[in-house]
């Protein structure tokens, strides 16, 4: 019986391991495949202990099985008729190889496809046939759980309530194994579990004194996300081409509310002559969460691309997309599908925020994001003379930034017709400046090198107008559409509208109908306000060595210190209670462990009477006669258990007449 526990704690030690996965992929996706290896593993286990024969050949079958059961609950398309095939060998040998990596590439919570999710149930199964193979050795058989565990921590560690609870869950079941392989489990139960609680809940604190900041938790993830293919034509270089054939199709959605535009690139590079993006692309996991400061509302709509070509139809903050499987970068909202070759059709649902048009015009520019934005090489001369002749010396607000719209919007013409102006190099931007007239392209690319030039962040966009009805639409050539985005604290990246073509509607949700609300109320350029500056605060001078977290790290190893303090007298007590249960031999080894305390030598053959002779005490000397009269009865009576209420009696009262600092050395005694 006990071999059966210690392997059920093996085997839910390591399924406990594979289940702190969840935040990488959740729980559902892992359940039933990490319970259908610890299953067929202890099935195996059972198979052998009634046939002998089977047992050297144990870890072999335990393997087979536990590949068996991954494939029949994660590979099981791979299959005929439930049945491997060679496809599910092919599966099974990517999984092995490229599983771990396609997970850190990917978003989390990560997709629960085969080929990301497969490295956990085989790590599961890898833990619990070692960890019962160790057996005859339970420290060691911990180890392959332990690994997991680490594993699973190291790709996202568990903060909060979650790690504490974590933590017990795996302590206690380590104990439970301690303790069954170690000895009489009734009797040792109790000095095992106890510790390790106790321990457990002492690393939990100290994780919480040395780190109290409420800080993103760990994760492991790959520095770089996926490459993709370098397209040889970009978005914005088609942006001329596209508007010569304006009739042509280039998808068609369906939503049941307006949409405003839809993005398809994000260029946030600029070095004079070319615009280049710099996404970090990833493959999009199940959902993403995109952080919004105040309500949202969440959207969604179908959409269909007959011809793609890399880049899909999207918005500024994706939550999920169901249909396709595609590359995300979450700061730009794009999608990729890199070497699509039939038409696609999927359900994109995003968040929009609902922002009031009074607290958008009068927000600051976002700084952090100004940092954020790469390196874009010097700015081009004459961009810093253009700005001001635009708005004049208005510090970087957005309000400044309205104003620099309607610059362009009042002073600028939108090319038609077959003679389109293109490019958007700086040179073609000069040109743009003395003709007046220019498509969205040069008002987008003019719009975002002033701004820059102001000190307001800002990027540029390229994608499709949208209508300002629902239901199902059709968006073409003629629709392409390049626009400006300027970051705001507190809000995100803005998209304005410099050629007024945009068909924004005031009364929509969004950041861009708010812009449009705030536009309606924003005086002229030469009658905006100059913003109050904050007073700067001082900040008090450090001392040297101050950044050193001193008061947390004496605060945990006072609690440290504290818990191993407590640790002991527990540790005594269960031990007196065990003791209490052996009757009066128990009383008498409490009674000389007291004596001890008081500097004392004892030695293994010595009597009661022989502890007496050597007590510093004569209280002490007359109560152990009484204990040894008391083991004397019990020993001949042939009824010990009568005489332990008297025996512990006198327990009681030799500790009462120890000097204090006996009492205490008693008390602490490991």
């Amino acid at each position: 019986m006990r071999t059966r526990v210690a392997v059920g704690c093996v085997l839910l030690a390591a399924a406990w391991a594979g289940l702190l996965f969840a935040p990488v992929f959740g729980v559902g996706p892992l359940l039933v495949p990490i319970m259908a290896v610890v299953a067929v593993v202890y099935a195996v286990f059972e198979l052998c202990a009634r046939a002998p024969v089977l047992v050297p050949w144990r870890p072999v079958v335990a393997l087979a099985a536990g590949l068996l059961a991954v494939v029949e609950t994660v590979l099981w398309d791979t299959t005929a008729a439930g049945v491997p095939t060679g496809a599910t060998v092919r599966a099974l040998s990517a999984g092995l190889a490229e599983s771990w990596q396609l997970t850190l590439q990917s978003t989390w919570p990560a997709r629960d496809d085969p080929e990301l999710l497969l490295f956990v149930p085989l790590a599961v199964l890898a833990a619990a046939v070692l960890g019962i193979e160790a057996l005859r050795r339970p420290l060691l058989a911990v180890l392959p759980s332990l690994a997991v565990v680490a594993l699973s921590q190291a790709y996202q560690a568990a903060d909060g309530a979650a790690a504490t609870v974590s933590a017990l869950a795996y302590a206690a079941v380590v104990a439970t194994l301690l303790g069954v392989t170690s000895g009489s489990w009734s009797a040792r139960r109790s000095l095992v579990v106890v510790p390790t609680v106790v321990f457990a809940l002492a690393g939990a604190l100290l994780a919480g004194v040395l780190d109290p900041l409420d800080r993103e938790p760990y994760r492991l993830q790959a520095d770089r996300g996926v490459v993709p293919p370098v397209r040889t034509v970009s978005p914005l270089a088609e942006l001329a081409g596209r508007l010569i054939d304006p009739d042509e199709p280039v998808f068609t959605y369906t939503a049941a509310h307006p949409v405003d535009r839809w993005r398809t690139a994000v260029y946030d590079r600029f070095d004079g002559g070319t615009w280049t993006a710099s996404p970090d692309y990833r493959r999009m996991g199940a959902e993403l969460d995109p952080r919004v400061d105040g309500p949202v509302v969440e959207r969604s709509a179908d959409v269909e691309v007959p011809e793609p070509e890399g880049e899909l139809p999207s918005q500024p903050l994706p939550v999920a997309v169901s249909g396709v499987a595609p590359l995300v970068d979450e700061d730009g909202g794009m999608l990729l599908v890199p070497g699509a070759d039939r038409a696609l059709a999927y359900r994109l649902t995003w968040r929009e925020p609902a922002v009031d048009a009074t607290a958008l015009l009068a927000a600051a520019v976002d700084a952090d994001a100004a940092d954020r934005i790469p390196e874009q090489g010097p700015v081009p001369a004459g961009a810093a003379e253009w700005a001001r002749e635009a708005v004049g010396d208005l510090r970087p607000t957005f309000q400044t930034a309205l104003a620099l719209e309607e610059y362009f919007r009042d002073g600028f013409r939108l090319a038609r017709g077959a003679d389109l102006p293109t490019g958007s190099a700086w040179r073609h931007l000069e040109e743009f400046r003395r003709v007046k007239r220019g498509t969205s392209e040069q008002f987008a690319a003019a719009y975002v090198v002033l701004a820059r030039a102001l000190g307001i962040p800002a990027r540029l966009v390229v994608g499709y107008r949208g209508a300002a009805e629902a239901g199902t639409v059709t968006v073409r050539n003629g629709d392409v559409l390049a626009w400006p985005e300027v970051a705001v604290e507190g809000v995100g990246w803005v998209p304005l509208d410099p050629t007024r073509s945009a068909r924004t509607t005031a009364g929509g949700p969004g950041l861009a109908a708010a812009a449009e609300r705030a536009r309606e109320v924003l005086p002229p350029a030469s009658e905006l306000p100059e913003p109050q500056l904050e007073p700067t605060p001082v900040a008090e001078a450090e001392e040297p060595g101050g950044a050193f977290p001193v008061l947390p790290v004496v605060l945990a190893l006072g609690a440290l210190l504290l818990l191993a303090l407590l640790a002991m007298p527990v540790a005594a007590a269960v031990r007196r209670w065990r003791r209490r249960r052996m009757g009066v031999p128990g009383a008498w080894l409490e009674a000389r462990d007291l004596i001890r305390a008081c500097g004392v030598p004892t030695a293994p053959g010595m009597t009661v009477r022989d502890l007496a002779r050597t007590a510093p005490d004569q209280s002490l000397v007359d109560a152990l006669h009484e204990l040894a009269a008391i083991v004397d009865e019990a020993l001949w009576s042939g009824r010990p258990g009568e005489h332990t209420a008297r025996a512990w009696a006198v327990v009681r009262r030799i500790r009462r007449g120890l000097p204090a600092p006996a009492r205490m050395r008693a008390a602490l005694r490991p």
